[in-house]
């Protein structure tokens, strides 16, 4: 099943619309319920500002489709609120049409998912260990990997769109080698193997790159001080007292955030999917984690 996200600028408007056109695409009992003011309730109040319609059916191809806010979606992108969105765009997604410009305002949410996967990785790993921790950071406190989905889920986007996340991550990569804290070397059996600085001033870089919402709690936990930037501004800079510490937590932070944030839209999945349609897709899911395991 293809997933589309679908960002629009009022989601109880879109859906009023989607209701006349495409009403077979809903449970029936939101319909009864209350309709769009109902679907959109649901989405912001118990889930995380996205309503998902499974399994409808388009071109032969069975989707399922998301209508998020556009300013939610951006503001997942920039500060990882609620880290869910933000997470599906650190993975390879094509972008059918782009009216605010989403590619480029993903590239901050692409570098802090570099630097905090770089925090999570010790002096010398593969580019592909890079990808996969990136990988991870959506799924890391997802509750559903325990139970419903693949256990090598994670190993198969990265293996099965390698070159893909090439892509994305190299103006990245490039931009912290240049910055001398990674260097790479390639490996008899073409692998790309990398190393990187971690000391102090090379783990306060990475911890700056990190999203608002992350360095304020990670502040609030570990403290503060003002430093004075390049520029001669004065800024923030939060306290830590190794890499092994800012990576821990860190992913304490993002863990929770994760475990919150798929959680409530687990259940706000139930909710608006339908009996049926519930029953069905957590039926796939576990379905295909079972294959996994045995």
């Amino acid at each position: 099943m293809t997933d589309y996200i679908i960002g629009v600028s009022d989601p109880r408007q879109w859906h009023s619309e989607n209701l006349k056109l495409n009403k077979d695409h809903y449970a029936s009992c939101l319909i009864r319920l209350g309709g769009a003011r109902m679907i959109t309730d649901i989405a912001n109040d118990i889930g995380v500002g996205v309503h998902f319609n499974p399994f409808v059916s388009c071109n032969n191809k069975m989707v399922k489709y998301g209508v998020v806010r556009m300013h939610d979606l951006i503001q997942d992108i920039l500060g990882w609120e609620r880290f869910y969105l933000s997470g599906r765009l650190q993975k390879p997604v094509n972008i059918l049409m782009d009216n605010l410009d989403i590619k480029s305002v993903n590239s901050v949410n692409l570098k802090a998912a570099t630097s905090a996967a770089l925090l999570l990785l010790p002096s010398k790993f593969t580019e592909e260990d890079l990808y996969a921790k990136i990988c991870s950071l959506s799924y890391t406190g997802d509750l559903r990997m325990l139970f419903a989905e693949d256990k090598n889920k994670v190993n198969n986007i990265v293996q099965g769109q390698f070159h893909l996340f090439e892509e994305m991550y190299k103006p990245f990569l490039e931009e912290y080698e240049a910055k001398n804290l990674l260097r790479f070397s390639l490996a008899g059996d073409k692998q790309v193997n990398i190393f990187q600085d971690c000391g102090l001033s090379a783990a306060s870089t990475l911890v700056s790159s990190l999203p608002s919402s992350i360095r304020s709690e990670m502040a609030m936990k570990l403290g503060e001080k003002r430093i004075l930037d390049d520029s001669g501004r004065v800024r923030q800079q939060v306290v830590i007292g190794s890499k092994e510490q800012a990576a821990e937590c860190m992913q304490r932070l993002v863990r929770r955030k994760v475990m919150f944030s798929s959680t409530r839209q687990a259940v706000a999945g139930l909710l608006t999917a339908g009996a049926v349609h519930g029953v069905r897709y957590v039926a796939n899911k576990m379905r295909k984690a079972w294959k996994s395991w045995v």
